[in-house]
């Protein structure tokens, strides 16, 4: 059965609340105010915090803030109950990190679906990275040889792709291997109503679609060049006969293949849980890790806020609200579209 905490001053409504919430089936506790609740979140460990903001000793905000900053229930979904509708009320709970609203007066058919949808949404996460740490822990047991993939590299066909001309399209058959030898590449996935999600970013020394090619299947994305990019080309029979027959190559493989689930695993984490800023910060920081190739260099980037902003798993209104934001803050500066990281250690600790 599952836990969820309920923290509400007014007795009618914590009562009535968490009625609804027992003939649902749902192990209810309750507190009174933001500080007994802290404790009973952190003794209880529930699986849901349902929060109201304007409570005496501790407001909402206080216990949010709270819940983040210790280990044990950090991560735990987290849903305001409010009658405040105003827009700077939910923004601010959704920069903090809540992960919902209910706003009063609410039916219990309201409540119930927002704890449904968060319940489900943090099971299947958990679910996606338990299987993805095993597959994780057996790979990163095979080593890794720098010199392996020389054969499939040298004396290749270089195919040249303009700013978003598409290497490969979403649904098709893979009958060749990419390596990027200049430019980048982003892959990306497109829901039935035609929005976006970047799904990962490739640089100079990447190989681009040995998924597909692996696992035998069709390509899972699409992959388009972000800028005027260079493309050894490797033919699939090739490449199948150096992982049957070559050790070394398969062990690479192998080590991506572990590499890419694990950076998975922080991805899905960051956009289950991380604040709106923290969420811009890291797609910043990065880009900026995937891109910058000299340390010396001031690192600027010219990429669409809508391809950013599903980097960052965030809607693109909110994006441009939160760059604006960091650009006020000098964290950023934007010029003529392409943004500029001129305060690293503060972004960082952003991300952090």
């Amino acid at each position: 059965m599952k836990k969820i905490l309920l923290i509400e001053d007014n007795y009618d409504i914590r009562h009535n609340t968490a009625e609804i919430l027992e003939l649902s089936n749902y192990k209810v506790l309750v507190a009174e105010n933001g500080k007994i609740g802290v404790e009973m979140a952190m003794e209880y460990k529930p699986d849901l915090i349902i929060c109201d903001i304007m409570m005496p000793v501790l407001d909402g905000y206080g216990v949010l803030h709270a819940v983040h900053k210790n280990e044990s229930i950090k991560n735990t979904p987290f849903i305001f109950l409010t009658a405040k509708t105003e827009r700077s009320d939910f923004r601010k709970g959704m920069e903090l990190g809540a992960d919902d609203f209910v706003t009063k007066p609410f039916s219990g058919t309201e409540l119930l679906n927002a704890v449904d949808s968060r319940l489900n949404k943090i099971g299947q996460l958990k679910k996606e990275l338990s299987n993805g740490s095993e597959v994780f822990n057996h790979l990163m047991t095979v080593s890794e040889d720098k010199n392996a993939l020389q054969s499939l590299t040298d004396n290749r066909n270089i195919n040249v792709y303009k700013k978003k001309q598409v290497v490969y399209t979403q649904g098709n058959h893979p009958n060749r291997l990419y390596y990027i030898i200049k430019g980048k590449v982003k892959t990306f996935k497109r829901n039935e109503d035609g929005k976006e999600l970047v799904t990962e970013l490739f640089s100079p020394g990447d190989f681009l679609g040995y998924i597909a090619l692996m696992e035998e299947t069709i390509y899972k994305d699409t992959a388009e060049a972000l800028e005027e990019t260079e493309l050894a080309i490797i033919p699939k029979e090739e490449f199948e006969e150096l992982l049957n027959n070559n050790k070394e190559v398969s062990k690479k493989f192998m080590s991506l293949l572990a590499k890419k689930i694990s950076a998975k695993e922080n991805q899905l984490l960051g956009l289950a849980y991380n604040s709106l800023r923290k969420k811009v910060a890291e797609a910043l920081i990065l880009l900026q890790k995937k891109y910058k190739l000299d340390i010396e260099d001031e690192f600027a980037i010219d990429i669409s806020r809508e391809s950013l902003a599903t980097i960052a798993g965030t809607a693109t209104e909110s994006l441009i609200r939160t760059l604006s934001d960091f650009r006020n803050e000098k964290l950023i500066d934007i010029r003529d579209g392409s943004i500029i990281i001129v305060n690293q250690k503060k972004l960082q600790l952003l991300v952090n």
